[in-house]
């Protein structure tokens, strides 16, 4: 009798298969006399090879290859994944046609991460973007597939402080200054006023330094034209306690097991 899911399969398009094949799992459940779900297990944990090359998607098909299991493997469930993203400006920060999680991909992982992490399929599923971001703006972006991490950068959002660096065209004057720290107000809401600081300036732009709290995408453009300032450009550089530091633009990594927000 033919396996349902095998009969619902599609076939991996970044790795050439048999389509007359069978699913790595049942191959390889077989093959271990194992159940398929641990069989699942193992290849989702990257711990199985065809022909040497790691495949850790349990749909992939095979037929006469060569299927093994790492010396070192294990049963676990794939743990869930936090992943930080540099988005640059242009891209949207969690939905639409340029949406920033099209980078999620393995090719742009940082080659410096100090995760240890192996990239998996896996931790590409179900990861739910939790900082939102002007279109406009780059800097820091947090994709999650953790409850905890998604609840606490949702649902406590307006108790977490970010940075934003931003661009503006000509000198702030110190009457501007105190209009930029002033407690905006939105729908007729009064919102935490942000911390605003003079970080550098020459005559043709000058740069300051947002601490604010609660993602309010838009909000720092408003508090700017306010004060009669122009916003030429604007990056994020701290969500919490977590900082930007030296992840390249357009790169990401793994949230490190020792970071907080």
């Amino acid at each position: 009798m033919t396996d349902p899911q095998d009969a619902a399969d599609t076939t991996d398009p970044t790795h050439p298969t048999d389509p007359a094949g069978e699913r790595l799992a049942k191959r390889l459940a077989r093959q271990l006399g194992c159940s398929r779900s641990q069989a699942e297990q193992y290849i989702e944990n990257g711990f199985v090879s065809v022909d040497g090359v790691v495949i850790d998607t349990p749909q992939f098909r095979v037929a006469g290859q060569r299927v093994e299991l790492a010396a070192n493997a294990r049963l676990a469930p794939v743990v869930a994944v936090t992943l930080l993203l540099h988005k640059p400006a242009g891209f949207n920060a969690l939905e639409g046609e340029r949406a920033a999680r099209q980078l999620l991909v393995p090719a742009n992982r940082f080659t410096a991460d100090a995760s240890g992490e192996r990239t998996l399929a896996r931790h590409f599923v179900n990861q739910v973007g939790v900082t939102p971001l002007e279109a406009d703006a780059a800097g820091l972006l947090v994709f999650s597939q953790d409850p905890r991490v998604q609840r606490k950068l949702l649902d406590e959002a307006g108790m977490i402080e970010q940075e934003v660096m931003v661009d503006v065209a000509g000198e702030v004057s110190a009457e501007a200054l105190v209009r930029l720290n002033r407690a905006p107000v939105i729908g007729g809401r009064v919102l935490a006023s942000a911390k605003v600081s003079l970080s550098n300036q020459s005559g043709a732009s000058s740069r300051l330094r947002f601490a604010i709290k609660g993602h309010h995408p838009g909000l720092v453009l408003r508090i700017c034209a306010q004060a009669a300032l122009t916003v030429t450009g604007m990056t994020r550089t701290r969500i919490g306690r977590l900082p930007l530091a030296g992840l390249p633009l357009g790169k990401w990594r793994y949230l490190l097991p020792t970071e907080r927000f």
